[in-house]
Protein backbone atom coordinates (compact mmCIF):
# COMPACT_ATOMS: atom_id res chain seq x y z
CA UNK A 1 0.00 0.00 0.00
CA UNK A 2 2.83 2.38 0.88
CA UNK A 3 4.49 1.63 -2.44
CA UNK A 4 1.34 2.64 -4.24
CA UNK A 5 1.21 5.92 -2.36
CA UNK A 6 4.87 6.54 -3.04
CA UNK A 7 4.27 6.29 -6.78
CA UNK A 8 1.28 8.59 -6.54
CA UNK A 9 3.30 11.20 -4.70
CA UNK A 10 6.35 11.00 -7.01
CA UNK A 11 5.72 14.50 -8.48
CA UNK A 12 6.57 17.77 -6.70
CA UNK A 13 4.02 18.50 -4.00
CA UNK A 14 3.08 22.06 -3.11
CA UNK A 15 -0.38 21.72 -1.56
CA UNK A 16 -1.87 18.65 0.10
CA UNK A 17 -5.61 18.59 0.17
CA UNK A 18 -7.34 15.94 2.11
CA UNK A 19 -10.97 15.05 2.44
CA UNK A 20 -12.31 12.24 4.57
CA UNK A 21 -15.94 11.30 4.52
CA UNK A 22 -16.76 8.29 6.73
CA UNK A 23 -20.56 8.25 6.36
CA UNK A 24 -20.47 7.28 2.74
CA UNK A 25 -17.36 5.10 3.16
CA UNK A 26 -15.43 7.20 0.65
CA UNK A 27 -11.94 8.37 1.49
CA UNK A 28 -10.10 10.63 -1.01
CA UNK A 29 -6.67 12.13 -0.94
CA UNK A 30 -6.08 14.81 -3.61
CA UNK A 31 -2.56 15.81 -4.39
CA UNK A 32 -2.12 19.17 -6.12
CA UNK A 33 0.80 19.67 -8.41
CA UNK A 34 2.74 22.69 -9.51
CA UNK A 35 1.52 23.64 -12.96
CA UNK A 36 4.00 24.70 -15.58
CA UNK A 37 3.23 25.97 -19.02
CA UNK A 38 3.80 23.14 -21.47
CA UNK A 39 6.24 25.28 -23.45
CA UNK A 40 8.57 25.43 -20.43
CA UNK A 41 8.76 21.69 -19.86
CA UNK A 42 12.12 20.73 -21.28
CA UNK A 43 12.68 17.47 -19.41
CA UNK A 44 9.24 16.39 -18.26
CA UNK A 45 5.82 15.87 -19.76
CA UNK A 46 2.47 16.60 -18.25
CA UNK A 47 0.92 13.20 -17.92
CA UNK A 48 -1.56 12.07 -15.30
CA UNK A 49 -1.38 8.48 -14.02
CA UNK A 50 -4.49 7.47 -12.05
CA UNK A 51 -4.59 4.58 -9.57
CA UNK A 52 -7.85 3.20 -8.12
CA UNK A 53 -8.50 0.92 -5.19
CA UNK A 54 -12.03 -0.50 -5.12
CA UNK A 55 -13.34 -3.14 -2.75
CA UNK A 56 -15.91 -5.61 -3.92
CA UNK A 57 -18.70 -3.82 -2.12
CA UNK A 58 -18.01 -0.48 -3.79
CA UNK A 59 -18.20 1.33 -0.46
CA UNK A 60 -14.74 2.90 -0.43
CA UNK A 61 -12.74 4.43 -3.20
CA UNK A 62 -9.17 5.73 -2.89
CA UNK A 63 -7.95 7.85 -5.77
CA UNK A 64 -4.40 9.09 -5.96
CA UNK A 65 -3.58 11.23 -8.94
CA UNK A 66 0.06 12.17 -9.60
CA UNK A 67 1.25 14.59 -12.27
CA UNK A 68 4.82 14.38 -13.37
CA UNK A 69 5.58 18.05 -13.78
CA UNK A 70 8.84 18.70 -11.95
CA UNK A 71 12.24 18.35 -13.63
CA UNK A 72 13.26 15.81 -10.98
CA UNK A 73 10.29 13.42 -11.40
CA UNK A 74 10.60 10.12 -13.33
CA UNK A 75 8.96 9.71 -16.73
CA UNK A 76 5.87 7.52 -16.22
CA UNK A 77 4.44 7.76 -19.73
CA UNK A 78 4.95 5.85 -22.91
CA UNK A 79 7.48 6.35 -25.72
CA UNK A 80 5.05 8.73 -27.35
CA UNK A 81 5.11 10.79 -24.18
CA UNK A 82 8.88 11.05 -24.42
CA UNK A 83 8.57 12.17 -28.00
CA UNK A 84 6.62 15.17 -26.78
CA UNK A 85 9.61 16.39 -24.79
CA UNK A 86 11.33 19.52 -26.22
CA UNK A 87 14.93 20.58 -26.12
CA UNK A 88 16.09 23.60 -24.08
CA UNK A 89 16.79 25.42 -27.31
CA UNK A 90 13.21 24.87 -28.46
CA UNK A 91 11.91 26.02 -25.10
CA UNK A 92 13.99 29.19 -25.26
CA UNK A 93 12.45 29.98 -28.65
CA UNK A 94 9.02 29.28 -27.17
CA UNK A 95 9.76 31.67 -24.30
CA UNK A 96 10.71 34.39 -26.79
CA UNK A 97 7.37 33.83 -28.56
CA UNK A 98 5.31 34.20 -25.36
CA UNK A 99 3.37 37.36 -24.73
CA UNK A 100 3.87 39.46 -21.62
CA UNK A 101 0.58 38.18 -20.20
CA UNK A 102 1.65 34.53 -20.72
CA UNK A 103 5.03 35.18 -19.15
CA UNK A 104 3.50 36.81 -16.08
CA UNK A 105 0.90 34.03 -15.69
CA UNK A 106 3.67 31.40 -15.81
CA UNK A 107 5.89 33.29 -13.35
CA UNK A 108 2.97 33.62 -10.91
CA UNK A 109 2.47 29.86 -11.00
CA UNK A 110 6.18 29.39 -10.29
CA UNK A 111 6.06 31.88 -7.42
CA UNK A 112 8.45 34.24 -9.15
CA UNK A 113 8.27 38.04 -9.50
CA UNK A 114 6.11 39.25 -12.34
CA UNK A 115 7.18 42.89 -12.52
CA UNK A 116 9.30 44.35 -15.30
CA UNK A 117 9.38 44.54 -19.07
CA UNK A 118 9.14 41.57 -21.37
CA UNK A 119 12.90 41.04 -21.66
CA UNK A 120 13.24 41.08 -17.88
CA UNK A 121 10.42 38.50 -17.50
CA UNK A 122 12.11 36.28 -20.11
CA UNK A 123 15.45 36.56 -18.28
CA UNK A 124 13.81 35.60 -14.95
CA UNK A 125 12.11 32.58 -16.49
CA UNK A 126 15.30 31.46 -18.26
CA UNK A 127 17.24 31.76 -15.03
CA UNK A 128 14.70 29.58 -13.25
CA UNK A 129 14.83 26.98 -16.05
CA UNK A 130 18.65 26.92 -16.10
CA UNK A 131 18.81 26.40 -12.32
CA UNK A 132 16.45 23.39 -12.59
CA UNK A 133 17.83 21.65 -15.68
CA UNK A 134 19.01 18.08 -14.87
CA UNK A 135 22.51 16.92 -15.74
CA UNK A 136 23.26 14.12 -18.16
CA UNK A 137 23.60 11.49 -15.41
CA UNK A 138 20.13 12.21 -14.06
CA UNK A 139 18.72 11.92 -17.55
CA UNK A 140 20.48 8.57 -17.97
CA UNK A 141 19.23 7.34 -14.61
CA UNK A 142 15.78 8.47 -15.54
CA UNK A 143 15.88 6.36 -18.72
CA UNK A 144 17.16 3.32 -16.81
CA UNK A 145 14.44 3.48 -14.21
CA UNK A 146 11.66 3.80 -16.75
CA UNK A 147 11.51 0.08 -17.57
CA UNK A 148 11.65 -0.98 -13.89
CA UNK A 149 8.94 1.52 -13.09
CA UNK A 150 6.72 -0.04 -15.71
CA UNK A 151 7.21 -3.57 -14.30
CA UNK A 152 6.62 -2.30 -10.77
CA UNK A 153 3.47 -0.69 -11.98
CA UNK A 154 2.19 -3.95 -13.42
CA UNK A 155 3.01 -5.81 -10.22
CA UNK A 156 1.40 -3.12 -8.10
CA UNK A 157 -1.78 -3.24 -10.15
CA UNK A 158 -1.98 -6.97 -9.68
CA UNK A 159 -1.51 -6.61 -5.93
CA UNK A 160 -4.11 -3.91 -5.78
CA UNK A 161 -6.69 -6.14 -7.37
CA UNK A 162 -6.04 -8.82 -4.70
CA UNK A 163 -5.95 -6.44 -1.73
CA UNK A 164 -8.53 -6.58 1.03
CA UNK A 165 -10.38 -3.64 2.40
CA UNK A 166 -7.93 -1.07 3.77
CA UNK A 167 -7.96 -0.18 7.47
CA UNK A 168 -7.84 3.12 9.24
CA UNK A 169 -4.17 2.45 10.08
CA UNK A 170 -3.47 2.23 6.39
CA UNK A 171 -5.04 5.61 5.89
CA UNK A 172 -3.18 7.04 8.86
CA UNK A 173 0.12 5.63 7.69
CA UNK A 174 -0.45 6.84 4.15
CA UNK A 175 -1.50 10.23 5.46
CA UNK A 176 1.58 10.57 7.63
CA UNK A 177 3.80 9.32 4.83
CA UNK A 178 2.24 11.73 2.35
CA UNK A 179 2.48 14.66 4.71
CA UNK A 180 6.09 13.86 5.64
CA UNK A 181 7.23 13.55 2.05
CA UNK A 182 5.03 16.42 0.99
CA UNK A 183 6.72 18.64 3.54
CA UNK A 184 10.10 17.58 2.20
CA UNK A 185 9.07 18.41 -1.35
CA UNK A 186 7.52 21.70 -0.26
CA UNK A 187 10.73 22.55 1.59
CA UNK A 188 12.83 21.64 -1.45
CA UNK A 189 10.54 23.65 -3.73
CA UNK A 190 10.68 26.59 -1.30
CA UNK A 191 14.48 26.48 -1.31
CA UNK A 192 14.46 26.46 -5.11
CA UNK A 193 12.06 29.40 -5.14
CA UNK A 194 14.26 31.27 -2.66
CA UNK A 195 17.28 30.66 -4.89
CA UNK A 196 15.34 31.91 -7.87
CA UNK A 197 14.17 34.95 -5.92
CA UNK A 198 17.75 35.68 -4.85
CA UNK A 199 18.83 35.41 -8.49
CA UNK A 200 15.96 37.65 -9.54
CA UNK A 201 16.93 40.14 -6.85
CA UNK A 202 20.51 40.07 -8.13
CA UNK A 203 19.24 40.65 -11.66
CA UNK A 204 16.97 43.42 -10.41
CA UNK A 205 19.87 44.99 -8.51
CA UNK A 206 22.08 44.75 -11.59
CA UNK A 207 19.26 46.18 -13.72
CA UNK A 208 18.84 49.08 -11.28
CA UNK A 209 22.59 49.66 -11.41
CA UNK A 210 22.51 49.60 -15.20
CA UNK A 211 19.45 51.84 -15.15
CA UNK A 212 21.27 54.26 -12.87
CA UNK A 213 24.31 54.18 -15.15
CA UNK A 214 22.05 54.59 -18.16
CA UNK A 215 20.32 57.54 -16.53
CA UNK A 216 23.71 59.09 -15.80
CA UNK A 217 24.74 58.59 -19.42
CA UNK A 218 21.43 60.05 -20.60
CA UNK A 219 21.94 62.97 -18.24
CA UNK A 220 25.44 63.52 -19.63
CA UNK A 221 24.10 63.29 -23.17
CA UNK A 222 21.34 65.75 -22.31
CA UNK A 223 23.93 68.12 -20.86
CA UNK A 224 26.05 67.72 -24.01
CA UNK A 225 23.02 68.34 -26.22
CA UNK A 226 22.09 71.31 -24.09
CA UNK A 227 25.62 72.68 -24.50
CA UNK A 228 25.51 72.09 -28.25
CA UNK A 229 22.10 73.73 -28.48
CA UNK A 230 23.39 76.67 -26.48
CA UNK A 231 26.41 76.98 -28.76
CA UNK A 232 24.20 76.72 -31.84
CA UNK A 233 21.94 79.40 -30.41
CA UNK A 234 24.94 81.62 -29.78
CA UNK A 235 26.15 80.94 -33.32
CA UNK A 236 22.73 81.78 -34.74
CA UNK A 237 22.62 84.94 -32.66
CA UNK A 238 26.11 85.81 -33.86
CA UNK A 239 25.08 85.18 -37.47
CA UNK A 240 21.93 87.21 -36.92
CA UNK A 241 24.00 89.98 -35.38
CA UNK A 242 26.46 89.82 -38.26
CA UNK A 243 23.64 89.84 -40.78
CA UNK A 244 22.49 93.09 -39.23
CA UNK A 245 25.87 94.74 -38.66
CA UNK A 246 27.65 93.12 -41.62
CA UNK A 247 24.89 92.11 -44.08
CA UNK A 248 27.38 91.65 -46.92
CA UNK A 249 28.72 88.52 -45.20
CA UNK A 250 25.40 86.73 -45.87
CA UNK A 251 24.89 85.42 -49.38
CA UNK A 252 22.01 87.34 -50.93
CA UNK A 253 20.92 86.36 -54.42
CA UNK A 254 17.62 85.35 -56.02
CA UNK A 255 19.17 82.56 -58.06
CA UNK A 256 22.50 81.57 -56.47
CA UNK A 257 24.69 78.79 -57.84
CA UNK A 258 25.70 76.13 -55.32
CA UNK A 259 29.39 77.12 -55.40
CA UNK A 260 28.79 80.86 -54.86
CA UNK A 261 29.59 82.57 -51.58
CA UNK A 262 29.32 86.04 -50.11
CA UNK A 263 32.26 88.41 -50.22
CA UNK A 264 33.87 89.11 -46.86
CA UNK A 265 36.86 91.46 -46.99
CA UNK A 266 37.97 90.30 -43.53
CA UNK A 267 38.63 86.78 -44.76
CA UNK A 268 39.08 87.06 -48.52
CA UNK A 269 41.76 89.67 -48.89
CA UNK A 270 45.35 88.46 -49.33
CA UNK A 271 48.03 89.29 -46.75
CA UNK A 272 49.83 92.62 -47.20
CA UNK A 273 52.78 92.80 -49.55
CA UNK A 274 56.22 92.45 -47.96
CA UNK A 275 57.60 95.70 -46.68
CA UNK A 276 59.57 97.50 -49.34
CA UNK A 277 57.54 96.13 -52.26
CA UNK A 278 56.91 98.94 -54.74
CA UNK A 279 53.18 99.35 -55.40
CA UNK A 280 50.37 101.85 -55.74
CA UNK A 281 47.06 101.75 -53.92
CA UNK A 282 44.10 103.29 -55.73
CA UNK A 283 40.56 103.73 -54.36
CA UNK A 284 37.43 104.80 -56.20
CA UNK A 285 34.02 105.83 -54.85
CA UNK A 286 30.74 107.19 -56.20
CA UNK A 287 29.97 109.61 -53.36
CA UNK A 288 26.54 110.66 -54.66
CA UNK A 289 27.17 114.29 -53.70
CA UNK A 290 30.50 115.26 -52.10
CA UNK A 291 29.24 118.22 -50.07
CA UNK A 292 26.46 116.11 -48.53
CA UNK A 293 29.00 113.42 -47.65
CA UNK A 294 31.36 115.85 -45.93
CA UNK A 295 28.50 117.16 -43.80
CA UNK A 296 27.75 113.71 -42.38
CA UNK A 297 28.83 113.39 -38.75
CA UNK A 298 29.24 109.64 -39.22
CA UNK A 299 31.81 110.07 -41.98
CA UNK A 300 35.42 111.16 -41.60
CA UNK A 301 37.62 111.53 -44.66
CA UNK A 302 40.63 111.64 -42.35
CA UNK A 303 39.77 108.33 -40.71
CA UNK A 304 39.21 106.73 -44.11
CA UNK A 305 42.59 107.95 -45.37
CA UNK A 306 44.35 106.78 -42.21
CA UNK A 307 42.66 103.39 -42.30
CA UNK A 308 43.18 102.64 -45.99
CA UNK A 309 46.36 104.63 -46.57
CA UNK A 310 45.54 104.99 -50.27
CA UNK A 311 47.83 106.80 -52.73
CA UNK A 312 45.10 107.92 -55.12
CA UNK A 313 41.39 108.52 -54.60
CA UNK A 314 38.96 108.73 -57.54
CA UNK A 315 35.49 110.23 -57.00
CA UNK A 316 32.35 110.07 -59.16
CA UNK A 317 29.09 111.96 -58.98
CA UNK A 318 30.60 114.79 -56.94
CA UNK A 319 27.74 117.07 -58.07
CA UNK A 320 30.02 120.07 -57.74
CA UNK A 321 30.02 123.26 -59.79
CA UNK A 322 33.23 124.92 -60.88
CA UNK A 323 32.81 127.66 -58.29
CA UNK A 324 32.76 125.07 -55.46
CA UNK A 325 36.09 123.40 -56.29
CA UNK A 326 38.47 125.85 -54.58
CA UNK A 327 36.51 125.73 -51.35
CA UNK A 328 36.55 121.90 -51.38
CA UNK A 329 40.31 121.84 -52.01
CA UNK A 330 40.87 123.67 -48.73
CA UNK A 331 39.30 120.74 -46.85
CA UNK A 332 41.60 118.13 -48.36
CA UNK A 333 43.75 116.07 -46.03
CA UNK A 334 47.38 117.02 -45.68
CA UNK A 335 49.61 115.06 -48.00
CA UNK A 336 47.06 114.83 -50.81
CA UNK A 337 48.26 117.92 -52.56
CA UNK A 338 47.32 117.01 -56.13
CA UNK A 339 43.63 117.11 -57.05
CA UNK A 340 41.93 117.38 -60.46
CA UNK A 341 38.22 118.13 -60.88
CA UNK A 342 35.82 117.85 -63.81
CA UNK A 343 32.37 119.41 -63.42
CA UNK A 344 29.25 119.31 -65.54
CA UNK A 345 28.61 122.52 -67.47
CA UNK A 346 25.55 121.37 -69.39
CA UNK A 347 23.62 120.64 -66.22
CA UNK A 348 24.76 122.28 -62.98
CA UNK A 349 25.10 120.23 -59.80
CA UNK A 350 25.07 117.02 -61.84
CA UNK A 351 27.56 114.25 -62.44
CA UNK A 352 31.20 115.34 -61.89
CA UNK A 353 34.48 113.41 -61.33
CA UNK A 354 37.78 114.03 -59.52
CA UNK A 355 41.22 112.50 -58.88
CA UNK A 356 42.93 113.30 -55.55
CA UNK A 357 46.52 112.05 -55.25
CA UNK A 358 49.61 112.33 -53.12
CA UNK A 359 51.64 111.24 -56.16
CA UNK A 360 52.11 114.00 -58.70
CA UNK A 361 50.97 112.78 -62.14
CA UNK A 362 53.00 113.40 -65.26
CA UNK A 363 49.97 114.85 -67.07
CA UNK A 364 46.20 115.30 -66.71
CA UNK A 365 43.46 115.59 -69.33
CA UNK A 366 39.69 115.96 -69.11
CA UNK A 367 37.10 114.25 -71.27
CA UNK A 368 37.86 112.09 -74.28
CA UNK A 369 39.90 114.75 -76.08
CA UNK A 370 37.43 114.93 -78.93
CA UNK A 371 36.78 118.56 -79.76
CA UNK A 372 33.12 119.56 -79.68
CA UNK A 373 32.04 116.21 -78.23
CA UNK A 374 28.92 116.23 -76.13
CA UNK A 375 30.54 113.51 -73.95
CA UNK A 376 32.80 116.11 -72.35
CA UNK A 377 30.03 118.50 -71.29
CA UNK A 378 28.95 116.48 -68.22
CA UNK A 379 32.34 116.19 -66.47
CA UNK A 380 32.45 112.38 -66.68
CA UNK A 381 36.15 111.67 -67.37
CA UNK A 382 39.50 112.63 -65.80
CA UNK A 383 42.69 110.94 -67.04
CA UNK A 384 46.02 111.09 -65.13
CA UNK A 385 49.30 109.81 -66.47
CA UNK A 386 51.78 108.26 -64.06
CA UNK A 387 55.19 106.72 -64.65
CA UNK A 388 54.05 103.21 -65.48
CA UNK A 389 50.34 103.51 -66.34
CA UNK A 390 47.42 105.74 -67.24
CA UNK A 391 44.59 106.10 -64.76
CA UNK A 392 41.13 106.90 -66.20
CA UNK A 393 38.44 107.88 -63.73
CA UNK A 394 34.96 107.81 -65.32
CA UNK A 395 31.29 108.05 -64.46
CA UNK A 396 29.44 106.23 -67.26
CA UNK A 397 25.99 107.69 -68.13
CA UNK A 398 23.00 105.79 -66.77
CA UNK A 399 20.52 104.64 -69.42
CA UNK A 400 17.84 106.37 -67.35
CA UNK A 401 14.20 105.76 -66.56
CA UNK A 402 12.45 104.07 -69.44
CA UNK A 403 15.92 103.44 -70.96
CA UNK A 404 15.68 106.77 -72.75
CA UNK A 405 19.50 107.07 -72.96
CA UNK A 406 20.19 103.40 -73.75
CA UNK A 407 20.89 104.06 -77.41
CA UNK A 408 23.27 106.90 -76.59
CA UNK A 409 25.00 104.79 -73.97
CA UNK A 410 25.79 101.72 -76.08
CA UNK A 411 26.19 103.28 -79.52
CA UNK A 412 28.12 106.42 -78.66
CA UNK A 413 29.52 106.58 -75.15
CA UNK A 414 30.87 103.03 -74.77
CA UNK A 415 32.49 103.09 -78.20
CA UNK A 416 34.08 106.50 -77.67
CA UNK A 417 35.49 105.51 -74.26
CA UNK A 418 36.81 102.23 -75.66
CA UNK A 419 38.63 104.04 -78.46
CA UNK A 420 40.08 106.53 -75.98
CA UNK A 421 41.44 103.70 -73.83
CA UNK A 422 42.95 101.84 -76.77
CA UNK A 423 44.66 104.99 -77.94
CA UNK A 424 46.29 105.53 -74.54
CA UNK A 425 47.25 101.88 -74.29
CA UNK A 426 49.55 102.28 -77.26
CA UNK A 427 52.05 104.00 -74.99
CA UNK A 428 51.30 102.63 -71.49
CA UNK A 429 49.03 100.14 -69.78
CA UNK A 430 45.70 101.58 -68.66
CA UNK A 431 43.72 101.31 -65.42
CA UNK A 432 40.04 102.15 -65.99
CA UNK A 433 38.02 102.73 -62.82
CA UNK A 434 34.78 104.26 -61.62
CA UNK A 435 31.03 103.72 -61.73
CA UNK A 436 30.62 101.92 -65.06
CA UNK A 437 26.84 101.55 -64.52
CA UNK A 438 26.63 97.92 -65.64
CA UNK A 439 26.17 94.65 -63.74
CA UNK A 440 27.92 92.49 -66.29
CA UNK A 441 26.83 89.01 -65.15
CA UNK A 442 23.96 87.52 -63.16
CA UNK A 443 26.29 87.01 -60.19
CA UNK A 444 26.68 90.82 -60.10
CA UNK A 445 23.05 91.58 -59.23
CA UNK A 446 20.70 90.30 -56.52
CA UNK A 447 17.64 89.87 -58.73
CA UNK A 448 18.69 89.22 -62.33
CA UNK A 449 15.32 87.92 -63.53
CA UNK A 450 13.47 90.96 -62.23
CA UNK A 451 15.85 93.52 -63.78
CA UNK A 452 16.29 92.35 -67.36
CA UNK A 453 14.86 95.66 -68.62
CA UNK A 454 16.31 97.83 -65.89
CA UNK A 455 19.05 100.35 -66.68
CA UNK A 456 22.40 98.81 -65.91
CA UNK A 457 21.35 95.20 -66.60
CA UNK A 458 19.78 95.16 -70.01
CA UNK A 459 21.19 92.63 -72.41
CA UNK A 460 22.26 95.50 -74.67
CA UNK A 461 24.37 97.16 -71.96
CA UNK A 462 25.94 93.87 -70.86
CA UNK A 463 26.86 92.93 -74.41
CA UNK A 464 28.31 96.40 -75.03
CA UNK A 465 30.36 96.12 -71.82
CA UNK A 466 31.85 92.87 -73.05
CA UNK A 467 32.43 93.98 -76.64
CA UNK A 468 33.96 97.40 -75.91
CA UNK A 469 36.09 96.55 -72.88
CA UNK A 470 36.55 92.90 -71.94
CA UNK A 471 36.80 91.60 -75.50
CA UNK A 472 39.43 94.24 -76.25
CA UNK A 473 41.87 92.90 -73.69
CA UNK A 474 40.78 94.54 -70.43
CA UNK A 475 40.47 92.40 -67.31
CA UNK A 476 37.80 92.66 -64.62
CA UNK A 477 40.18 92.43 -61.65
CA UNK A 478 37.62 91.59 -58.94
CA UNK A 479 35.98 88.83 -60.95
CA UNK A 480 39.38 87.40 -61.90
CA UNK A 481 40.39 87.26 -58.24
CA UNK A 482 36.96 86.10 -56.97
CA UNK A 483 35.24 84.07 -59.74
CA UNK A 484 32.44 82.63 -57.58
CA UNK A 485 31.97 85.44 -55.06
CA UNK A 486 28.90 87.64 -54.71
CA UNK A 487 30.06 91.16 -53.88
CA UNK A 488 27.95 94.27 -54.43
CA UNK A 489 29.01 97.94 -54.57
CA UNK A 490 25.60 99.64 -54.89
CA UNK A 491 22.37 99.35 -52.90
CA UNK A 492 19.34 101.45 -53.74
CA UNK A 493 17.93 103.71 -51.03
CA UNK A 494 14.36 103.09 -52.12
CA UNK A 495 13.95 99.58 -50.69
CA UNK A 496 16.66 99.62 -48.01
CA UNK A 497 18.73 97.17 -50.01
CA UNK A 498 21.89 97.71 -48.00
CA UNK A 499 20.39 96.23 -44.82
CA UNK A 500 19.56 93.00 -46.65
CA UNK A 501 22.53 93.10 -49.06
CA UNK A 502 20.27 93.23 -52.11
CA UNK A 503 22.58 95.11 -54.41
CA UNK A 504 24.44 95.47 -57.69
CA UNK A 505 28.12 95.47 -58.64
CA UNK A 506 28.46 98.60 -60.77
CA UNK A 507 31.95 99.82 -59.78
CA UNK A 508 35.07 98.31 -61.35
CA UNK A 509 38.79 98.28 -61.84
CA UNK A 510 39.54 97.16 -65.40
CA UNK A 511 43.22 96.88 -66.33
CA UNK A 512 45.18 96.19 -69.47
CA UNK A 513 45.94 92.52 -69.84
CA UNK A 514 49.67 93.27 -69.74
CA UNK A 515 49.50 94.29 -66.04
CA UNK A 516 46.71 91.96 -64.86
CA UNK A 517 49.24 89.65 -63.23
CA UNK A 518 50.62 92.59 -61.21
CA UNK A 519 47.32 93.10 -59.39
CA UNK A 520 47.88 92.06 -55.79
CA UNK A 521 44.36 92.75 -54.55
CA UNK A 522 41.04 93.97 -55.95
CA UNK A 523 38.62 94.49 -53.10
CA UNK A 524 35.35 96.00 -51.91
CA UNK A 525 34.80 97.99 -48.68
CA UNK A 526 31.07 97.39 -48.00
CA UNK A 527 31.31 98.72 -44.43
CA UNK A 528 31.94 102.32 -45.59
CA UNK A 529 28.68 104.27 -45.48
CA UNK A 530 27.73 107.76 -46.63
CA UNK A 531 26.50 106.95 -50.14
CA UNK A 532 24.39 104.42 -52.01
CA UNK A 533 27.72 103.10 -53.35
CA UNK A 534 30.70 101.87 -51.32
CA UNK A 535 34.41 102.37 -52.12
CA UNK A 536 36.45 99.72 -53.91
CA UNK A 537 40.22 99.40 -54.07
CA UNK A 538 43.12 98.12 -56.15
CA UNK A 539 46.69 97.33 -55.11
CA UNK A 540 48.96 97.21 -58.14
CA UNK A 541 52.58 96.14 -57.96
CA UNK A 542 54.87 98.41 -59.99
Amino acid sequence: MNKVLQLGLQSSVINVAKSLRVGSSIVGVGVGTRSVNKRLMSNATVKSIPFSINNSKGKEVLKIVGAATDQNCHQMGSDSGRAEMGTPQDDRKDIEAMTVQELRATLRKLGLPVKGRKQELISTLRLHMDSNLPDESSVSDQKETTSSTRSDSVTIKRKIRNMDEPTEDDYSNSEAYGIEHGEKRVKQSTEENLKAKVSVKAISKERKSLTKTGKQQIHLKEEALSTISSELLKTEEMISSLSQSEPWTVLAHKKPQKDWKAYNPKTMRPPPLPEGTKCVKVMTWNVNGLRALLKLESFSALQLAQRENFDILCLQETKLQVKDVEEIKKTLIDGYDHSFWSCSVSKLGYSGTAIISRIKPLSVRYGTGLSGSDHDMEGRIVTAEFDSFYLINTYVPNSGDGLKRLSYRIEEWDRTLSNHIKELEKSKPVVLTGDLNCAHEEIDIFNPAGNKRSAGFTIEERQSFGANFLDKGFVDTFRKQHPGVVGYTYWGYRHGGRKTNRGWRLDYFLVSESIAADVHDSYILPDINGSDHCPIGLILKL
